[in-house]
């Protein structure tokens, strides 16, 4: 069963990476992943993880496609596709008004329409073409590359989570992404996937899907699960996170969360999360347990991608660490 690993969750010291990434290559990971919000920038990771590994791929998951022009994600992916031919993939999503609008204090619009008319302009950017781009969104005059285009061209990735995204990638996408989907929902969301890509004159084969899967190799199991609530439950009053799980068969769970939320019973609300959500969304055990859990998404269609989580405290880096190191 191929496995990917997300490092950033590890919250290691930048010099630790080059280090961590050697390691993930040796265990066998098929890709190491690196996302970005508030901590370290993911194109220098990607840059770090690529110059100190030979055949590990290297995936964003994800950036928010908002917070750059798609000119610089071009020249990064051209660059990172000189470094590491055929082994890097650009993963973009969309993000969120807190990390766009408040952060970065950029204009925010959840537009499935931004994403398509960003990966046009990266593709033609990275490719080496001159760029003229009239759009909603973007307006490019007269870029062109200024070193050769990368070959072979670097992979485009997208989060997708509800069916628009999704067909989007299946349309113009190499990869897909999933996260907070729980094996049930695999199958139909590549269904999404497969129509796009059939719009496109693509087969679903042509697609490469994977999924973030919250994983904790512990002894102790209840303090973690009860620290992985109190995460789904920050998403779970999310509207569009909250009719997700509703789609997947968490109709009352979330909506006990939500209502516990809105009448301020915060610790109420956690507990509204109930043991099946949690096996759906997570894998938490034994490594062997652990292992199982990840075989059911892989089952589902996509290739698992062990994201390392702990409940907090001085000792979740070190827990985090062991679960990276139980597998592949």
């Amino acid at each position: 069963m191929p496995v990917d690993i997300a490092l950033t969750p590890l919250a290691m010291p930048i010099t630790e990476f080059p280090a961590i990434a050697r390691e993930a290559e040796v265990r066998g990971y098929r890709t190491a992943w690196a996302g970005e919000a508030s901590g370290a920038e993911a194109i220098v990771l990607s840059t770090l993880i690529a110059a100190n590994t030979e055949t590990l791929g290297i995936a964003n998951g994800v950036i928010p496609v908002q917070t750059r022009t798609p000119i610089v994600y071009g020249q990064a992916a051209a660059t990172l596709g000189h470094l590491a031919p055929g082994r890097f993939a650009l993963g973009l999503g969309l993000s969120s008004e807190i990390i766009v609008g408040q952060w970065h204090g950029l204009p925010f619009a959840p537009s499935i329409q931004q994403m398509r008319e960003a990966v046009q302009i990266i593709r033609m950017a990275a490719a080496g073409e001159r760029v003229n781009f009239e759009g909603r969104f973007y307006r490019v005059k007269n870029f062109r590359l200024a070193i050769p285009a990368p070959s072979p061209a670097p992979r485009i990735c997208l989060g997708a989570l509800g069916p628009r995204m999704c067909e989007l990638a299946g349309e113009i996408a190499d990869a897909v992404l999933f996260t907070w989907m729980p094996p049930v929902a695999i199958a139909s969301s590549l269904g999404h996937v497969e129509t796009g890509a059939r719009r496109a004159g693509r087969k679903l084969a042509d697609i490469d899907a994977a999924v973030f899967v919250r994983t904790c190799v512990t002894d102790e199991r209840a303090p973690v699960r009860e620290a992985l609530a109190r995460e789904i439950t920050g998403y779970a009053i999310v509207n569009a996170y909250a009719r997700f799980f509703a789609d997947c068969g968490f109709a009352e769970e979330t909506g006990a969360v939500n209502a516990a939320w809105k009448a301020g019973d915060r610790p109420g609300a956690v507990k509204a999360i109930s043991e099946r959500f949690l096996d759906g969304l997570g894998a938490v055990g034994t490594a062997d347990e652990c292992r199982e859990q990840l075989a059911a998404f892989a089952r589902a269609g996509a290739t698992p991608v062990v994201f390392p989580f702990a409940a907090p405290g001085p000792a979740a880096r070190a827990s985090m660490l062991r679960t990276f190191r139980s597998f592949p």
